[in-house]
């Protein structure tokens, strides 16, 4: 097996060429990246046109810099090498993101770029007017930016499908419909057996929590957890969210005074995405080995934190005081464990909704924005679906467009093909849990103590210590020793919630 040592002098200097430019790119992506935080955290409501100007620039630099000619001599070169495994990782994964962006002209790239920035404060408007038309001629012209740019990488393949790739290039769409369509069987029938049992879970929060309050609490959450705040910061932001590097992994989330488990919940969700980015390899930071493994994996390190630990029994039994002393409640763990598993089928948000009706939240999205792309549905008819397929997958519909087709951000960035990443994210997070459990072995007694450690260290061993090394189905079975299935999401799902239901 070939090391970098090994290798001739000649392909050795190709590569450290190569792995220079490979690293100026990802250092302009990552100063992208916190012009964007800024954006949706801390910039004046006024920026917005300088924004958009700086945002465009650095994604054209970007682009440029990915489909340079030498980059594109350098990987001719590099794939004939006998090279080391991890040099030939970064090879593929560039590779991989150079053929599809030399496709797309750099007048696009820039396009889509302003366009993205200036539909943030466009989509805010409209979700605090409550108001579509406000954002309907902006979400029209991106989509049409996105169906160009999908024509652009492969005019011959579905468009939806080109623009998943860019979110979760491994697994593919059928991978990804296959497992919506395997949660929708399951969660379905479980949900209205749920809606038909006599069961009423405890409910400790009433009243009232101010802002105040809330932030004392997640802010000991993320301390109970292990965030390391020394390369990480907590802010508020319409849409939470996380964003960063292994040396800066910011989280933000959202307060409602009626609603502290919402905030507990998504602060815990961003967590677990920034203690998989601080878990990317220090020494490897410039390139795909210091980068996470797309949207699946990182949506399945936030998901396993938020559900599996977070809404674990464990955890409460461990956790209540501290909710006690900052909220002011009192209740047993068994009632805080009952009040943050309780589902509701009747709720409109997304990143309100229960762990099994979330799911149904995603396939409505995935229908109506592959259906944008394909062209098979008109922009203007988007809240009135929305509210169609509301009402059939979970029997409510949404009297507002802020409670309905305005409440998510993704679309502004021109994320089509983002959401499914989430349901494939819950899918592996209980494959990835379960295997942790086999090898851990009395991982409840942990999360009962607060001892969070030994699944820190199984999550960087086995996931965040290799980047994008493996593609997602081999860092998969690598991990879990499986190829990846529902299997595990579906038996979890069944036995947790039947038996809080009794149903």
């Amino acid at each position: 097996m070939a090391t970098e040592a090994d290798a001739e002098p000649e392909t050795a200097d190709t590569y450290e060429q190569f792995r220079a430019h490979v690293e100026q790119l990802t250092y302009v992506g990552d100063a992208a990246g916190v012009l964007q935080w800024d954006q949706e955290v801390m910039m004046p409501e006024e920026g917005t046109p300088a924004r958009s100007k700086q945002s465009a620039a650095l994604s054209t630099l970007s682009h440029d810099l990915l489909t340079d000619d030498d980059v594109a001599e350098w990987l001719d070169e590099l794939e004939g090498a006998d090279l080391a495994p991890e040099q030939a990782a970064v090879v593929r994964e560039i590779r991989r993101q150079h053929d599809r962006a030399a496709k797309v002209p750099s007048d696009l790239v820039q396009r889509i770029s302003e366009a993205t920035s200036n539909a943030l404060p466009v989509w805010k408007e409209a979700k605090a007017e409550d108001d579509f038309e406000i954002y309907a001629d902006t979400l029209e012209e991106l989509v049409q930016l996105k169906r160009e740019y999908a024509e652009a990488i492969d005019p011959d393949r579905d468009p939806y499908a080109v623009l998943f790739e860019e979110y979760e290039p491994y697994l593919g769409l059928d991978t990804a419909e296959a497992a919506l369509e395997d949660l929708r069987d399951t969660l379905v029938p479980l949900i209205d057996d749920i809606e038909d049992s006599d069961v009423t879970l405890a409910d400790p929060f009433e009243g009232s929590y101010d802002e105040a309050s809330q932030e004392d609490l997640v802010r000991s959450a993320l301390d109970y957890l292990g965030y390391d705040w020394d390369r990480g910061r907590l802010d508020t932001a319409p849409h939470p969210f996380s964003t960063g590097t292994q040396f800066d992994a910011r989280v933000t989330t959202r307060f409602d005074p009626a609603d502290p488990l919402g905030a507990l919940s998504s602060t815990i969700h961003e967590f677990g995405h920034a203690t998989y980015t601080l878990g990317l390899p220090d020494e490897h930071y410039g390139t795909p080995l210091g980068e996470s493994r797309d949207l699946s994996v990182h949506e399945s390190q936030s998901r396993l934190w938020e559900n599996h630990v977070g809404r674990s029994r464990p955890f409460w039994e461990g956790f209540a005081p501290t909710v006690e002393d900052h909220l002011g409640t009192s209740a047993t763990p068994r009632e805080y464990y009952e009040a943050a598993n309780t589902v509701h089928p009747d709720n409109l948000i997304r990143v309100e909704a229960d762990e099994l009706t979330y799911h149904m939240h995603i396939v409505l999205r995935f229908e109506i924005e592959r259906d944008l792309i394909h062209g098979d549905l008109d922009v203007s008819e988007v809240p009135q679906v929305w509210n169609e397929k509301m009402e059939e997958y979970l029997g409510v519909r949404p009297e507002t467009d802020a409670e309905g087709c305005l409440q998510d951000i993704h679309w502004s960035h021109g994320s089509f093909g983002y959401f499914p990443t989430y349901s494939l994210g819950s899918v592996l997070a209980a494959q990835l849990f379960a295997a942790a459990e086999d090898d851990i072995g009395d991982l409840d007694g942990q999360l009962r103590d607060g001892e969070f450690d030994d699944l820190h260290a199984w999550l960087t061993d086995n996931v965040h210590s290799h980047g994008a090394r493996y593609e997602t189905d081999d860092l998969i079975e690598e991990a879990t020793g499986e190829p990846f299935t529902a299997d595990y999401f579906l038996e979890y799902a069944e036995s947790k919630y039947r038996n809080l239901y009794d149903c």
